[in-house]
């Protein structure tokens, strides 16, 4: 009985310093932080987007770079500024913690937009302006792109510490454990993207308008201007906020799993998961919300957990032992379904690239199809749509399928199924997937009209005349892919932060970027295989210059057709799909509840 009491005495004890410590946390954070972290997230993207929307115009236009030249250049600090969220994840994870990894990165951001402007206002940082009717124009010196391809790189890395860290930190304004609260955190989703695709918007209509039409110096000061809002935003919110400690190198962990699995391969599997080694201590930093129970997948991996003599601890340790073993020879259960955690991702994070890779046609084919077709507002009208606006439709479509999703849909979805979440993050994602397909169908039967119009009238070889057939015919395929980004870009950051151990979500939000870097290189890859092989004996390939002599629908039928199967892989990884086993910690009233029953034994 003294046994009892004091074994009783000691959980109480263990509950009040864990109700003392999240009480700190739930006195901030909530939706009074938000004003702050969305102002960040409007102005930081009206900066970046600002800067890149339109940066070929200026490498070419104010630096006389050659086009060729121009594009490698933005390709490689495109490529860069994808890899870096995974450096910036890392350092977030595993030492400085969110917030302080998206301040340095928007400082950083922040001295590479000056050193921008600064090569714009001033006209000893780029070569002279080239006299009217030159066609070979003094190219900027060494010393000048010295200074871009600088700030490009302090771009770059600052990018990697804001883009996987900001929507992770908002998500944590929100406590899990809280049932009120967690139905933020799903909203917060939604009008993130939302802030993100208004700042978009704006990017691509007024900023880009000053740069083409006001001044270079004032083009890229008005990012730069956005850019230090954003950072005095953000900073101004800290004491408000909810700051999640770093848990230490996530990848290391993983890495000490899999090396403890292999060390132990040759040992049978427990029949009972109740011998694999648990210590709630040695978790304590890593698992806030609640720890991470046995599944009985990958099993392979649970042999990291298997207790033998040279380990560092006894056989039968309680779970609140303070012993201390050998991490690369012995795992905890919780560190074992971490990794499980991160490979079942896997699946479903690959089934996002081939959306990306439809998408990214919007700024490439479907901008050289509106080149070719009838941009006036109206037949009396003398004004024209440029055709890199074009994504304002998918924009508009965008912002309007948020709204109506947050206000209406997740409300009436609620009702009907009982759910609090409404709709489940993998069903919204294959939704999306599937407005997608319908997106590049549709973009190929519009240029199939295209170009029967154009050899009606006789522009088969003329790649530069106008075809009349009015541009808007395109708004359809621009308006489906703002749709399917509504649900499916969404869906994907819902699924990263919610299954994600939640000491490596920064890590798991750069999993986000990192699919559309390779949905990008995936679209480069399908264009150039079919440009290469597509052409028969002594014939053009499908995609040659003149759009007009080519077969662009074939490449968005081919695109359909591997999004189709696409679709069906993604469904079948979703319905086999085991979600992240969380065994929660208690809410406040019940560790409370709790406390008073022991404290009556």
């Amino acid at each position: 009985m003294g046994e009892e009491i004091s074994r009783s005495e000691e959980t109480q004890k263990n509950m009040e310093r864990d109700r003392e410590g999240r009480d700190a946390q739930t006195t901030k954070g909530g939706l009074r932080t938000m004003p702050f972290i969305f102002a960040n997230e409007i102005s930081e993207k009206l900066a970046v987007v600002g800067f890149s929307a339109n940066m070929i115009s200026y490498l070419t236009q104010q630096l006389h770079m050659p086009l060729t030249k121009a594009a490698t250049t933005l390709t490689n600090f495109s490529g860069t500024a994808s890899l870096t969220p995974l450096l910036g994840a890392f350092l977030a994870d595993a030492y400085y913690g969110r917030f302080w990894t998206i301040t340095a990165g928007s400082v950083m951001y922040q001295i590479g937009m000056i050193t921008l402007t600064l090569s714009a206002a001033l006209p000893q940082l780029r070569p002279p302006a080239c006299p009217a009717g030159y066609k070979l124009c003094r190219e900027a010196s060494t010393w000048q792109l010295a200074i871009l391809y600088s700030a490009l790189t302090l771009n770059a890395l600052g990018a990697g510490g804001i883009r996987p860290c900001v929507v992770a930190f908002g998500a944590d304004q929100f406590d899990e454990a809280d049932a009120r609260q967690k139905t933020r955190t799903w909203n917060f989703f939604n009008w993130y993207y939302f802030c993100m695709g208004v700042s978009i918007l704006l990017a691509v209509t007024v900023v880009v308008y000053i740069q083409d039409n006001v001044s270079w110096a004032w083009g890229l000061g008005v990012p730069t201007i956005a850019m230090f809002v954003s950072l005095v935003t953000f900073v101004a919110g800290y004491p408000m906020y909810r700051n999640l400690d770093p848990a230490g190198s996530p990848f290391t962990r993983l890495a000490q799993v899999i090396v403890a699995a292999l060390r132990k391969r040759r040992l049978p599997a427990p029949s009972d998961p109740s011998q694999l080694y648990d210590n709630e201590k040695l978790d304590a930093s890593i698992s806030l919300d609640g720890k991470l129970v046995h599944t009985d997948h990958l099993t392979f991996f649970d042999k990291a957990a298997i207790v033998t003599d040279g380990d560092g601890v006894k056989k039968g340790s309680p779970p609140s032992s303070l012993e201390t073993p050998n991490l690369w020879s012995l795992s905890t259960v919780h560190r074992v379904e971490e990794l499980k955690s991160v490979i079942r991702m896997g699946p479903i994070w690959a089934a996002g690239i081939l959306v990306i890779t439809a998408a990214a046609q919007q700024n490439t084919f479907s901008l050289q199809q509106a080149r070719t077709m009838d941009r006036h507002l109206s037949p009396a009208s003398h004004f024209q749509i440029p055709p890199g606006s074009m994504t304002v439709f998918t924009m508009l479509s965008m912002l309007t399928t948020i709204t109506l999703y947050d206000r209406v849909l997740i409300p009436t979805a609620r009702r009907v199924t009982g759910l609090a979440r409404g709709i489940s993050f993998l069903t919204r994602m294959g939704v999306g997937f599937a407005i997608s397909v319908l997106a590049t169908l549709v973009a190929g039967f519009v240029e199939v009209r295209r170009r029967r119009v154009a050899v009606e009238h006789g522009l088969l070889d003329q790649p530069h005349a106008t075809v009349p057939m009015s541009v808007f015919w395109l708004v359809p395929q621009y308006a489906l892919h703002g749709v399917a980004e509504a649900f499916t870009s969404i869906g994907h950051l819902e699924f990263f932060y919610d299954q994600a151990p939640e000491s490596m979500r920064s890590t798991a939000t750069a999993l986000f970027w990192l699919s559309i870097s390779a949905g990008n290189y995936v679209s480069t890859l399908v264009v150039s295989l079919i440009h290469r092989y597509s052409a028969g004996p002594g014939g053009s390939n499908w995609l040659p210059d003149n759009l007009n002599e080519g077969r662009l629908e074939y490449l968005y039928w081919i695109i359909t057709l591997l999004q189709v199967i696409n679709l069906a892989y993604y469904t079948a990884c979703a319905h086999f799909y085991t979600f992240k086993p969380l065994q929660r910690r208690l809410s406040k009233e019940e560790q409370e509840e709790r406390v008073e029953m022991v404290s009556r034994v």
